[in-house]
């Protein structure tokens, strides 16, 4: 059995790709309409995993927008998507510029959570040992769920 992708349905594929790609720095791997279908399939992949993405299917973040309207609810019944970072207080602060409520904030140097703008759950968790902990992370209090 081989890990392929995690698939998160997406009301507004422009807005969830500026999320992805733009805010939190995924990369599209693959990107294929399917006018028949009336759907749209993109796959991203972290920075550090393209390469093997590309190469040898290495596991993906899945997008599908299903281009006729519906309406989704319960992102949080998901769980949430993990990943790994080099700096997390240098990408909280990058996110937070970009528009982006940290819901839980990095007060411990080493985990954070955010949402996704169709309420997907999204957790951080710096590379290595925590970094030390300092302000303005360790004062910054829960926003909304993670």
């Amino acid at each position: 059995m081989k890990y392929l992708h995690t698939m998160v349905r997406v009301s507004n594929l422009d807005e969830s790709l500026a999320f992805y790609c733009e805010k939190l720095g995924l990369q599209v791997v693959t990107r294929k309409d399917y006018d028949k279908g009336r759907f749209t399939l993109v796959y991203l992949a972290a920075p550090e995993d393209v390469n093997a993405a590309r190469e040898s299917k290495a596991p993906t973040l899945e997008l599908t927008y299903n281009w006729d309207p519906e309406s989704y609810s319960g992102g949080r019944n998901f769980g949430h998507l993990a990943y790994r970072v080099n700096d997390i207080y240098a990408t909280c602060q990058r996110l937070m510029d970009g528009g982006v409520t940290v819901n839980r904030p990095p007060r411990d140097g080493h985990m954070a959570f955010l949402r996704s703008p169709d309420g997907i759950s999204i957790e951080l968790l710096q590379s290595g040992e925590p970094l030390p902990q300092q302000e303005p992370w360790l004062s910054m209090e829960n926003q909304g769920e993670w």
